[in-house]
């Protein structure tokens, strides 16, 4: 069962995952769970959670810039066109995790990414018709309640690998959805619980 941590120092108590660190606070108060409408914010969570897989979100939290930097500031039209050259660059990149099938995914995630787009006129547009337009809200008491998986993600999931994405196994886009806002798992303890 997931421990409840008490509220640090400035007296907010955050869902149970935060702890003290300083850029997990930072992420879950002003990031996690707020809806995004945005497509490169979209491809951005997309790219930073695909290459989480079999590693922590930490691992992941504390390369973000290094990922940012790589990966031409999540711009998807640029990713898309990143060559065999460049691929073999980003191998060499300590800012990352230097993963070939990760690394390969993301440029080609980046061309479906593109490709959805122009069917649906945006990302954002295609995306949130999963959840029916608006965030689905749970109401965990505990983190423990907390599903690696839903229906919602499921659907997702399965819709991305049949249009060519990788790295999008449900338990990736339940996290993907939980961080753009597309679900909101904040536990009713937590302060940011009221923003729903």
């Amino acid at each position: 069962m997931a421990m409840h941590l008490p509220p640090i120092a400035d007296g907010k108590t955050r869902c149970g995952w935060v702890g003290n660190k300083p850029h997990f606070i930072t992420y879950h108060d002003r990031e996690w769970g707020v809806p995004i409408h945005d497509d490169r914010k979209h491809f951005e969570m997309l790219l930073l959670e695909g290459s989480q897989a079999g590693l922590t979100w930490e691992t992941i939290l504390l390369r973000r810039e290094g990922y940012r930097r790589a990966f031409a500031e999540f711009d998807p039209m640029k990713v898309a066109r990143f060559t065999d050259k460049k691929k073999a660059v980003l191998l060499k990149n300590p800012g990352i995790i230097r993963n070939r099938l990760k690394i390969d995914s993301a440029v080609s995630n980046a061309q479906a990414f593109l490709a959805v787009q122009e069917e649906f006129g945006s990302f954002d547009r295609y995306v949130w018709q999963f959840v029916g337009g608006k965030p689905k809200v749970n109401h965990w008491t505990r983190m423990s309640q907390v599903p690696a998986t839903s229906p919602e993600s499921d659907a997702l999931s399965k819709d991305l690998k049949k249009r060519g994405f990788r790295f999008v196994g449900s338990t990736i886009i339940y996290a993907y959805m939980q961080a753009a806002g597309l679900i909101n798992d904040h536990t009713t303890d937590c302060f940011l619980s009221a923003r729903r």
